[in-house]
């Protein structure tokens, strides 16, 4: 199966910006829907972007639109969350999944990775 790895979390202060990157290993990335989920403390698991195999649609959570810009490049087997204009709201693990559609539904998605801490500060 295939192996997901996020990386580029981090503190930013509110109306910053980041770059997640989510790395796969063991399958071709090319091979999944890949999406971006969110979990803050004593919240549940939120969904906040997917993309499709080729890369040619793009899905986004209401809250996140406008902002945040997920993309993904097949050939270096890994796939990217621009998140501009962060607020504190924002405040999450972040988690790279991969799966067979694109959906809102995290169990739905078959593979997970471990999470990158992404905290906006006021």
């Amino acid at each position: 199966q295939v192996q997901l790895v996020e990386s580029g979390g981090g503190l930013v202060q509110a109306g910053g910006s980041l770059r997640l990157a989510c790395a796969a290993s063991g399958r071709p990335a090319s091979g999944y829907v890949m999406g971006w989920f969110r979990q803050a403390p004593g919240k549940e698991r939120e969904f906040v972007a997917g993309i499709l195999r080729s890369g040619s649609s793009q899905s986004y959570t209401d809250s996140v639109k406008g902002r945040f810009t997920i993309t993904r490049d097949n050939a270096k087997n890994t796939v990217y969350l621009q998140m501009n204009s962060l607020t504190p709201v924002d405040t999450a693990v972040y988690y790279c999944a991969a799966g067979r559609l694109l959906v809102a539904v995290a169990r739905l998605y078959d593979h997970w990775g471990q999470g990158t801490q992404v905290t906006v500060s006021s």
